[in-house]
């Protein structure tokens, strides 16, 4: 917008100032005697040069530039100046759970079985799960790869988005995932207790419950110094959508200090919690996520970070902000990159257009030469390109 802006004003502003340079080399004509017209069209000349724009427009997409190197070189990928422009004013930072938050190496605690023995639940996790790349279904079979097991005949797996995976076995339906699935597949879960704060991976056979498994997550070590950075930079509000069950959820939020938790979300109703979001924040709204499920609400955003070396590549291909490494700390990093450059930015504006108004008026009274005209022009906009390269140096970590 600030590119676009100056564009406009130029347009404006250099047909304008041609117009007051011929006024400037003819009008004294009438008014000054004697009147020479070599040294009043040296006058104009001096203060065209002066005038050019050069400095005023180049200065812009070079301070993005700059900007947009200063991240690259913090590991972090920005795909243009206006997602940069946009990082400096954000008031809102939604998260992902899984996988952005926490580290998505989930583990198996404990299975307990029911109208089953051990062996067979175990074997038949294996078979269903065995073509899923889901990080719930990788910590299943990590943990069934250490038991003797039997292949079972399970044939059409299919994945239900945010709720697990159906396949059948010898004609009969099996249904592994939450509670959601379950009640889905009509099944009766009977006395089953409450869901604790880990992951709860239900299983039935032909609409009877057979058994759950009760699988843990962990926060990344750096995520709570990830949202103490975000605070100190003023972003007001700090949030959370999970697909995860609401005690797994609340607990991360209480650990981490979150502003406001929605756990037990489906992809869908993931963006539709973003539009409201982004209905009811004054300022700009981003949103940090890594997985496929993420990537309709990274697009919906007005800014979407993506985690880069464990996002998918929808996720990264949706979002507008890469960060290339697994750091949620590089997310107050890219804020400050965006508000530096935005600092840059206008510090070259005010310089190539104050340093002009003084040297204009310098020239229109006489007192300054091409050389002075050369240097407000050539010289500022080298001073602006040295200043953009400044950013490049900066340290960003604080």
């Amino acid at each position: 917008k600030t590119e676009l802006f100056i564009r406009s004003f130029a347009r404006i502003y250099t047909p304008a100032v041609v117009f007051l340079a011929t006024l400037l080399v003819l009008l004294p004509a009438l008014f000054v005697s004697p009147y020479h017209f070599e040294e009043w069209l040296y006058r104009g000349l001096v203060f065209l040069v002066i005038s050019c724009p050069c400095a005023l427009v180049i200065s812009i997409p070079l301070g993005y530039f700059g900007g947009i190197g200063a991240a690259s070189r913090n590991g972090i990928l920005v795909k243009g100046s206006n997602f940069l422009d946009l990082l400096r004013s954000v008031e809102t930072v939604v998260f992902d759970k899984t996988g952005t938050l926490t580290k998505g190496v989930f583990a198996v605690q404990s299975v307990e079985p029911a109208g089953s023995d051990r062996e067979f639940l175990i074997s038949l996790l294996h078979s269903v799960e065995k073509s899923s790349g889901h990080p719930i279904a990788k910590a299943i079979l990590a943990y069934t790869g250490g038991y003797d097991r039997k292949e079972l005949a399970v044939t059409g797996q299919r994945e239900v988005s945010g709720r697990g995976i159906r396949a059948d076995l010898d004609g009969r339906e099996v249904a592994v995932g939450n509670r959601r699935l379950m009640e889905e597949a009509g099944v009766d879960l009977g006395e089953l207790p409450e869901e604790t704060g880990e992951t709860e991976v239900c299983v039935s056979i032909g609409g009877v419950y057979a058994g759950r498994l009760l699988i843990s997550d962990e926060i990344k070590e750096e995520a709570a110094e990830a949202i103490r950075q975000l605070r100190k930079l003023g972003v007001e509000r700090v949030m959370m959508l999970s697909g995860d069950n609401r005690m797994e959820a609340n607990r991360v939020g209480s650990v981490l200090k979150l502003d406001r938790v929605w756990p037990e979300l489906l992809p869908g109703e993931k963006a539709a919690r973003m539009e409201e979001l982004l209905g009811d924040a004054s300022g700009v709204t981003a949103y940090v996520g890594d997985g496929i499920n993420d990537a309709p609400v990274l697009a919906l955003s007005d800014v979407g970070i993506s985690m880069g070396s464990m996002g998918s590549d929808v996720a990264i291909e949706t979002a507008d902000v890469v960060i290339q490494a697994d750091n949620l700390t590089k997310v107050a990093t890219s804020i400050r990159i965006g508000r530096r450059t935005r600092n840059i930015v206008w510090q070259n504006i005010v310089l190539a257009m104050g340093i002009k108004i003084l040297v204009l008026g310098l020239g229109a009274l006489g007192m300054a030469t091409l050389w002075e005209a050369v240097f407000a022009d050539v010289g500022v906009a080298l001073l602006a390109i040295l200043n953009a390269i400044r950013i490049q140096k900066m340290d960003f970590s604080r």
